[in-house]
């Protein structure tokens, strides 16, 4: 590569454009050679259902406390794939690159996006690059699309929630929409605050392995938070929700972040989390499985499904109140992920 930035000529599909594959995309993400590239990759046919999903990255900054817009990219849409309970097969990633681009910080997201496909167990397949204008874009806009396969016979969605179930959640909310904010807006902290950004399929095979079909709903609460995630659950299952306030684990550092702000910690955003609605009786066994995990330690219980009915969700505050929650109705945090 002779140019230390992106050209519109990386677009072209002519020479820079293969020197750009050849030389650097390519060989970081999949390691394929020239003669192994095609304009579709083939997949094996795996035994039981498929999952699919898609999902566009344009989070502003691209580098943040704790990760990039590239591990970002691959750990959402393995984990969009996890919550239906699925294991990821394989990933096809799709770059918008604008003009001017460091070549150093292309290569920085591509290493990264590797590597989060490594630790999840999933391939890189197959994908596409764009160049477009200075000003068309913002540096880059990742598109990540997944197949999975589910393996199991368990009916797991968001209409799924039953009257009894315990919501758990696997750690601490807010981290990764606080982290993008500080750095956007150049926040000085007191405390440093790191993305959560991670994959959770490894943690969910444990749940489905100990729990099985006590597990009803699994969703990742990212962007408008846990608040707007149980919310959308509720109205998707016809039932109510009642959250306990003081057992949401928050960390000292995103709880005085928001406070400053003027912000809620139940409605920023996560990519590390999941929230998990388990029958009674198997509570304490998903709970437990959570806390074993790296991604799990400090999980919590903290809320119910109470009654069938229009949706409600019901926060019951430190001095025993209740209030409601609805769904924001405009973008709190925008581009954070």
């Amino acid at each position: 590569m002779t140019s230390e930035i992106i050209l519109l000529g990386h677009g072209s599909g002519g020479k820079l454009s293969h020197q750009l594959l050849d030389e650097l995309i390519v060989p970081t993400l999949s390691g394929y050679t020239p003669q192994n590239q095609n304009d579709a990759a083939i997949v094996a046919q795996p035994k039981g259902r498929l999952a699919m999903t898609t999902d566009s990255y344009v989070v502003d900054p691209i580098f943040f406390p704790g990760g990039n817009i590239g591990d970002l990219a691959i750990n959402g849409t393995v984990n969009d794939l996890a919550m239906v309970g699925a294991r990821p097969l394989a990933l096809s990633v799709g770059l918008i690159l604008e003009e001017g681009l460091p070549l150093s910080d292309l290569r920085t997201i591509l290493i990264s996006m590797k590597a989060a496909a490594e630790e999840a167990g999933v391939v890189i397949v197959t994908g596409d690059t764009k160049v477009v204008p200075r000003g068309k874009a913002d540096k880059i806009f990742i598109n990540t699309s997944g197949i999975g396969v589910i393996e199991h016979t368990f009916a797991i969605n968001g209409s799924g929630a039953k009257i009894g179930d315990q919501i758990l959640i696997n750690g601490p909310v807010g981290d990764h929409g606080m982290a993008v904010l500080a750095r956007r807006e150049g926040l000085e902290l007191d405390s440093d605050i790191h993305s959560d950004s991670a994959p959770l399929n490894g943690l969910v095979a444990e749940l489905l392995t100990a729990v099985g079909a006590d597990l009803h709903v699994l969703r990742d609460p990212t962007r408008g938070g846990v608040a707007t995630t149980l919310k959308e659950i509720a109205l998707q299952s016809g039932v109510d929700i009642t959250l306990n306030e003081t057992s949401v684990p928050v960390s000292k550092a995103v709880t005085g972040a928001c406070a400053i702000l003027g912000l809620d910690p139940l409605f920023v955003a996560n990519e590390g989390k999941l929230l998990a609605f388990v029958a009674p009786a198997a509570a304490d066994a998903a709970l437990a499985v959570m806390r074993n995990h790296p991604y799990g330690r400090s999980a919590a219980i903290i809320g119910e499904v109470t009654l069938a009915s229009v949706g409600r969700v019901k926060v019951r505050t430190a001095i025993g109140g209740l209030r409601s929650i609805e769904m924001l109705s405009g973008e709190q945090l925008p581009r954070i992920c």
